[in-house]
């Protein structure tokens, strides 16, 4: 009798045992198995929460399809401590498994709402964008001038949100004195900051959180900036006609400024190369204004002919060479430009009506652009 039952019992142990492999083994399988998500969605991790919450929420957002088994997964990873607060893309049909390394990953929020302050040349906006997960692309809620509009109620709403995002978008062309008057405006940033020398911040997007202080922003952009200068000085035209990096960034600043045609650049800087190997004065508006603006704004107006005849440090009508500073914070295309500009025999430009400009290597074909271009600002004026 003792051995029929000792014999059963141990059948059955072995039946179990089998089972119980056989669930582990297609537990597996599901935790690393194509996800039921048809399209992608975003994911809200709320702080302080914990993984039973997180898996509740992924199942009833059908992202997982048992949120039991997302979590013993979780367990079995050493994963379900390690949650991070943001909002995440979760992209179709990921695995449990992927889910479970994407809200636990660490890093910036990679889905939800984001507060761009936008440092335009000619001025400054703060943007409100969601991502639509759809497309993995974020799409304006609202935009917004903070000088002259009142401030939109879903901006204010999206403040309070804890994962909300925040950027500075610094365009190429725009002075250092527009990037600090913009970062003294931004109630998320602490401290004193000083502007910084002209030219020595690169143009890009930066993420900064509540309490980063405007100086390591400052900190931030001028180490990009250096690198840049640094990597075009090191690959540039030995037969460019510049003695310092200094002098590279002074010329691409000017590029910058006459030109917002990127497949132009390499023909502006042959005009300037060109006429600085000949001795002949640069002559280009944008330093002009800069002598009278110092960078704090825009003009406004256009120029007027004391103001092209008067000396200033910058006036490149007046002066030879380079004027003595970069009159703008340039990006990388402008500064590889200044390195590496087109091989052309061309000394003067114009516009040419379509945002572009029209070249010249004789003064007499200069001279026909330029009645082109009053042709057409006559017709525009009518």
């Amino acid at each position: 009798m003792w051995r029929s039952i000792a014999s059963n019992a141990l059948t059955l142990l072995i039946v179990v045992v089998f089972l119980l492999g056989g669930l582990i083994l297609w537990g597996k399988g599901e935790y690393v198995a194509e996800g039921p998500l048809s399209e992608a969605i975003c994911v809200e991790v709320e702080r302080g929460t914990n993984m039973r919450k997180v898996s509740r929420q992924l199942e009833a957002a059908g992202a997982v399809s048992n949120a039991t088994l997302f979590r013993m997964g979780a367990d079995y990873t050493d994963k379900s401590q390690l949650l991070k607060a943001g909002s995440f893309l979760v992209p179709a049909a990921a695995s449990m498994e992927e889910i479970a390394d994407i809200v636990t990953r660490g890093g910036a929020s990679t889905c939800g709402t984001e507060v761009v302050y936008r440092i335009g040349v000619t001025s400054a906006e703060i943007q409100v964008r969601e991502m639509d997960p759809a497309t993995n692309r974020f799409v304006e809620v609202v935009k917004f001038d903070p000088a002259a509009d009142e401030e939109p109620e879903v901006f204010n709403l999206v403040r309070t949100q804890s994962d909300t995002r925040y950027r500075i978008a610094m365009a190429e062309g725009v002075t250092s004195w527009q990037v600090v008057d913009v970062l003294k405006k931004i109630d998320l940033l602490q401290g004193e900051v000083e502007v910084p020398t002209e030219g020595t911040l690169a143009p890009n997007s930066y993420e900064i959180s509540e309490g980063d202080t405007r100086a390591s922003v400052i900190e931030r952009m001028q180490a990009d900036q250096a690198e840049l200068i640094a990597n075009a000085w090191d690959t540039r035209n030995p037969d460019v006609p510049l003695s310092t990096p200094l002098e590279l960034l002074i010329l691409a600043s000017i590029i910058e400024k006459e030109t917002g045609v990127a497949e132009e650049r390499g023909q502006v800087a042959s005009v300037f190369v060109n006429r600085l190997n000949r001795g002949m004065r640069l002559q280009t508006d944008p330093t002009v204004i800069y002598g009278i603006t110092k960078g704090e704004g825009t003009l406004g107006r256009g120029l007027r002919r004391s103001e092209l005849q008067r000396e200033t440090p910058w006036n490149t009508y007046v002066i030879d060479g380079l004027p003595v500073t970069p009159i703008a914070n340039p990006g990388r295309a402008s500064l590889e430009a200044a390195a590496n500009p087109d091989e052309t025999d061309f000394v003067f430009f114009v516009a040419d009506g379509t945002g572009g400009h029209a070249f010249a290597a004789t003064l007499a074909e200069h001279n026909r652009n330029v009645a082109k271009w009053r042709e057409i600002e006559a017709e525009r004026a009518e």
